[in-house]
């Protein structure tokens, strides 16, 4: 059985096919530039390669350049599309009203487009993904919604709620959701077989470390708590967004230069974060190497994420009452050694203690603790793909 997994963008559209029978991942590619031009980068997994540019004005149009990549190209992976049982479609926002993933229906989008206002960048996109895959292959195969929040929907009202007046819960639904999920539950029940016991025996902290970051405590098996809130703007300092500050600082701004909510939005959003400290870029390879040269502002951004991030994890580790197992995964997590490092450092009151020369390794499954450390440390490199297309084949046996 072959799952096809769609992540769409507002001008981009990443894939991959999956043959379910083995896990394997028979092609994967990206779509870019769509409504502006149009080029496609597919590549199969015996090293095939096939690049294009076509025109792209809709998503519609990129699912054609897909399928014809797929079944007529120098790199194509089957003979039709009929090969395909199902879709499965990475959704970042299902609210409170999805706990888990669904088959798509027209109810289904209704309530996506209705939660595109708690996730502007993403619902709306995920949105014209799901639409154009129904234009371009017909409503007969099935398409399955994945959301990344339904993973958080374990969480108590202690932790989602803010302390706002009520009515804004109530009327609008002002909380906590979550991002991520997807791959916080990926790395979770990852670590639980690695560890060769029953997810809901061990208190793991899962971090995710990329352009975007977040951070779970999950115990019980499932999630207690995680750092993004009503949008994923909420946490730690990531790629360009803020993080966690006093909103009086940016009220204090708006009014000082006169900014309208949008302006605020696309500061905290597009603006902040590692490259507005740093001034350099988002990328923490380009700030390590600016740091390394003595740039002052990027050695700042660099200390201020790794300082938010043990914060984190020691909030999580009181809020569970310990700790048995942390996982580092995403780019960041997966590949910054020193990053790794002085997290660890920070909490060997634990009788926590690393191993370093396992911890140099890059993007490789490691358990990167020594044998006498008390919390088990874990490189996990995050497969949402994989995640998605193993929830699709679930809902559709149903």
């Amino acid at each position: 059985m072959k799952i096809f997994v769609v992540n769409a963008g507002s001008s981009s559209l990443k894939y991959q096919l999956i043959d379910m029978e083995n896990e394997q991942v028979l092609c994967k590619g990206l779509c870019e530039r769509i409504g502006v031009s149009g080029e496609i980068t597919h590549k199969a997994a015996d090293g095939r390669e096939y690049v294009a540019e076509t025109a792209m004005p809709t998503h519609s149009e990129a699912f054609e350049a897909v399928v014809y990549a797929l079944t007529k190209s120098d790199a194509k992976v089957i003979d039709s599309f009929d090969e395909v049982s199902a879709i499965g479609h990475r959704i970042v926002q299902g609210g409170s009203i999805y706990n888990g993933s669904c088959l798509i229906t027209p109810e289904v989008l209704k309530d996506i487009d209705e939660l595109g206002a708690l996730a502007p960048l993403h619902n709306p996109a995920n949105l014209l993904g799901v639409k154009a895959c129904i234009k371009t292959f017909g409503e007969e195969i099935p398409q399955v919604a994945v959301f990344d929040t339904s993973f958080h929907q374990t969480m108590p009202a202690k932790a989602y709620m803010f302390a706002l007046p009520y009515k804004y819960f109530e009327e609008y639904q002002v909380r906590k959701y979550g991002a991520h999920g997807t791959s916080h539950h990926f790395v979770s029940d990852r670590v639980a077989a690695l560890e060769g016991k029953d997810k809901k025996d061990i208190k793991i902290i899962t971090c995710h470390l990329g352009n975007g970051c977040s951070i779970t405590a999950i115990k019980d098996g499932v999630c207690l708590d995680t750092s993004m809130g009503f949008t994923p703007l909420d946490g730690f300092m990531m790629g360009t967004r803020t993080g966690t500050l006093d909103p009086s600082a940016l009220t204090f701004i708006a009014e000082k230069e006169n900014l309208s909510p949008a302006d605020i939005n696309r500061i905290c959003n597009k603006e902040s974060g590692v490259l507005g400290v740093s001034g350099v870029s988002n990328d923490n390879r380009d700030v390590a190497e600016a740091a390394a040269n003595g740039n002052e502002r990027a050695q700042l951004a660099i200390d201020m994420q790794r300082y938010q991030i043990i914060k984190f994890v020691g909030s999580y580790i009181a809020a569970m009452n310990g700790v048995d197992a942390i996982v580092f995964t995403g780019g960041i997590g997966e590949n910054d050694a020193k990053l790794r490092e002085t997290v660890c450092e920070s909490l060997t009151y634990l009788g926590l203690e690393i191993d370093k020369e396992k911890n140099a390794v890059r993007g490789k499954e490691i358990k990167i603790s020594t044998d006498n450390s008390k919390v088990n440390v874990y490189i996990i490199p995050t497969n949402e793909e994989l995640a998605i297309a193993r929830d699709t084949l679930r809902i559709i046996s149903k």
